[in-house]
């Protein structure tokens, strides 16, 4: 299927906004439906394995991170393990709410957000991290900008791992039917 990229709704509304802050809710139960939590952990444990081992904290960047709610289920999960990190949640807001804060400082995860631009963030930053991630974030990107994050990618971490939409025909049938869930206008269209 051809790819075109296209402003979604989402990204110019005001985070207060009422159907923003629906859209929010759908995406964290899309994610859920579509197990990506588990799509995450299982190429990181079959791509990059010693990163799910008890050691040294991680260094963990999520590109896109929203209100990190993905990231601290993922958090729940690695931390039976014995997995420790300090993560940087990377997003042009900081949704990040005082709950979901809590639930990753009663795991001992250290989390700092970035209100900025991912791209820009990617090549301007020198920290180093041993894994970064996005999520369902990378197809905002036309091929230039998807290049300059691989590229900064490359120089930045150990591991990289994206989970983005499958594109073929069920695909696309199945985003056409997520109002059936009760997702708002704003997720039906983005």
């Amino acid at each position: 299927m051809r790819r075109t990229v296209e402003p979604e709704i989402l990204d110019h509304l005001s985070s207060e906004d009422p159907t923003a802050i629906a859209s929010r809710r759908d995406l964290r139960r899309l994610n859920r439906i579509m197990g990506h939590a588990s799509i995450i952990t299982r190429a990181v444990r079959d791509r990059f394995p010693t990163l799910l081992s008890p050691g040294q904290p991680l260094k963990i960047a999520e590109l896109g991170g929203g209100d990190g709610t993905l990231l601290l289920r993922l958090a729940r999960r690695w931390s039976s393990m014995g997995i420790e990190a300090n993560v940087q949640l990377i997003d042009r807001n900081d949704l990040l709410s005082s709950e979901t804060l809590r639930g990753f400082s009663d795991l001992g995860w250290i989390v700092e957000t970035k209100s900025e631009e991912v791209v820009r963030w990617m090549g301007e930053s020198d920290d180093g991290f041993d894994l970064i991630f996005a999520n369902l974030f990378l197809h905002h990107f036309d091929p230039s900008g998807i290049r300059s994050i691989f590229d900064s990618a490359v120089r930045r971490t150990r591991a990289f791992v994206a989970c983005e939409p499958h594109r073929d025909p069920f695909a696309l049938c199945a985003s056409r039917l997520v109002g059936l869930i009760g997702c708002n206008h704003v997720t039906r269209n983005d």
